[in-house]
């Protein structure tokens, strides 16, 4: 599980991998900058810079991140890695301190061209929140519709991704189920100006990843896995 905090991902890794990560911290095989073992040193502001790997981290673990996380300019912060044994009450801890919304999106491919979307800046790709009792796959290809204009089948799914943002003064976390589609239709291609998107474009794989330059951390999550499943 990763959570994107202010576009930052946080990585949650069960016990699975636990003993392969300590042993290659050991070993000085992982690229992180500080390594800390949460039931030795606790979690403190100093720590939080570069590419931090945190081992034995708990649900106190987190609320402690979070808060740092809420009140503290950690701007020299790149990612936190956490290793817990019981990652469930740890991802369980990290979902009670937000609101939690579902989401579904689509990535929409009409032969090797992807469609991206222009929203508020940024090159994103079309999502939103699911209606009362409609399931994340019909949602995904409503939103792409409704967001691009385009009429897509849905081949099946990628990836979940959640980020947090603040709604009226409340921190929400989104969980987005995203779907990879094929193109039926274009022909109405038109951008949902009131949900400020400005553009819509299709792009190959070079435009994509200069696109990607002006994204979010979670879009390129999304924009990986679908390479990592097409190239393996």
């Amino acid at each position: 599980m990763t959570i994107f905090i202010d576009d930052r991902p946080i990585h949650l890794k069960g016990a699975k991998q636990a003993t392969r990560l300590q042993d290659e911290a050991a070993a000085n095989q992982l690229e992180y900058d500080l390594i800390i073992d949460a039931r030795l040193d606790g979690l403190k502001l100093n720590a939080l810079k570069g590419h931090l790997l945190v081992l034995n981290a708990t649900p106190g673990t987190v609320e402690k991140l979070v808060s740092l996380l809420n009140n503290y300019n950690v701007s020299e912060l790149n990612s936190v890695t956490l290793v817990a044994v019981e990652k469930k009450a740890v991802e369980e801890k990290f979902k009670s301190l937000f609101k939690v919304v579902k989401a579904a999106g689509g990535v929409v491919f009409k032969g090797d061209k992807m469609l991206l979307i222009f929203r508020r800046g940024k090159w994103d790709l079309p999502k939103g929140k699911l209606d009362d009792g409609e399931s994340s796959r019909v949602a995904a290809v409503r939103e792409v519709e409704e967001e691009t204009g385009v009429k897509a089948a849905l081949e099946h799914r990628i990836c979940t991704t959640w980020h947090t943002y603040t709604l009226n003064g409340s921190r929400i976390l989104k969980r987005t189920k995203w779907y990879q589609m094929a193109c039926l239709d274009d022909s109405q291609m038109t951008p949902q100006t009131d949900e400020d998107i400005d553009r819509i474009e299709w792009m190959d794989a070079k435009k994509t990843a200069l696109a990607m330059t002006n994204s979010f951390s979670s879009i390129r999550f999304v924009i990986d896995s679908v390479n990592e499943q097409v190239n393996g």
